[in-house]
């Protein structure tokens, strides 16, 4: 349909593809960490990447998917390179694991994308004790953001060249509980809503990507950070929502995104020089977009962020 062609002011659209807002961008040189579901969208994005000389770190909860996705790259793109590593997002202990074993490899780090999650799930207690859309979607993006952040520096200073860090949420932040973020609930089984908890954890992600932000400018980084909404795609995320996922089974091809036109805007925040040097904005469609009043609330945002220090300590 023509209106899914229209270009915004980045000269993209909802349907253009992750290669095409990386046509001719040369990547080489840098080094990214792609969090992986093993399928969809951070698949994509890291084939991309890979396509573009990009040397990128897949990290994956299962590592027979993420080894086999490897090696369906590698035989499409003899010259890419791609390394998997294990990584939980649900457990603090798996993340601050991944953290110290790639700090230890001595690899530079130009681009953390921080993508994987789960949807509308059942309530769930984490290994840590933590309500498990919380743990997987926000906190594990949180603890190994920071825990990564030296080194990103590091390579920022040495290199000369901007870091980035991607963090996809979407556009269920709009569809939360009332208060935004329940702090003092976020274990509160009598009052879950299995879709209200996705939607908190997505507007966690905002919240988190404007206070980082913030304390990247204070530092005075060359580091940015920004948000994004990749559009409902025909992936596995809907595995938890029997009836949805059979609709996006069956009528997906007409009118969602398909996986390659999914990851374009991850890949567009992650490579395209039209970004340089933005930050703390929320982008749709691979141009600029407003999310709600409380993703702007930069009281909450630090609220989270303390709240987030106090829970994984």
């Amino acid at each position: 349909m023509w209106i899914f062609n229209r270009k915004g002011a980045s000269g993209f659209s909802y349907s253009s593809t992750a290669e095409d807002v990386t046509h001719g961008i040369d990547g080489s040189g840098l080094t990214v960490i792609v969090l992986v579901s093993s399928s969809g969208i951070g698949t994509e994005t890291t084939r991309t990447l890979g396509l573009r000389g990009v040397h990128v770190t897949m990290a994956v909860w299962n590592m027979a998917a993420g080894k086999d996705v490897r090696e369906a790259i590698e035989k499409e793109i003899p010259v890419a390179k791609v390394d998997v590593m294990e990584l939980d997002l649900s457990s603090l202990a798996s993340v601050r694991k991944f953290a110290a074993d790639f700090i230890s490899s001595g690899r530079p780090l130009n681009v953390l994308i921080n993508n994987a999650g789960v949807m509308a799930i059942p309530f769930t207690l984490s290994k840590d004790n933590i309500e498990l859309q919380f743990a997987t979607n926000h906190l594990g993006h949180f603890i190994l953001t920071n825990l990564l952040l030296d080194k990103m520096k590091e390579t920022a200073c040495e290199t000369k060249r901007e870091g980035r860090i991607v963090n996809v949420s979407s556009e269920a932040h709009r569809v939360t509980y009332r208060e935004g973020i329940r702090l003092d609930k976020i274990n509160d089984q009598q009052r879950y809503s299995r879709y209200l908890a996705y939607g908190q954890s997505k507007l966690a992600n905002i919240l988190f990507t404007n206070e980082l932000t913030k304390r990247l400018k204070e530092d005075g980084v060359e580091i940015t950070a920004n948000s994004l909404n990749p559009r409902a795609i025909t992936t596995n995320l809907f595995r938890h929502m029997t009836l949805i996922n059979g609709l996006a089974s069956t009528v997906g091809r007409l009118v969602l995104k398909n996986v390659q036109q999914g990851a374009s805007t991850t890949s567009y925040l992650a490579l395209n020089p039209q970004v340089k040097g933005v930050r703390s904005e929320y982008f749709l469609d691979n141009n600029l977009a407003t999310p709600t009043t409380l993703a702007r609330d930069m009281d909450l945002a630090k609220r989270l962020w303390d709240f987030c220090m106090d829970l994984v300590k």
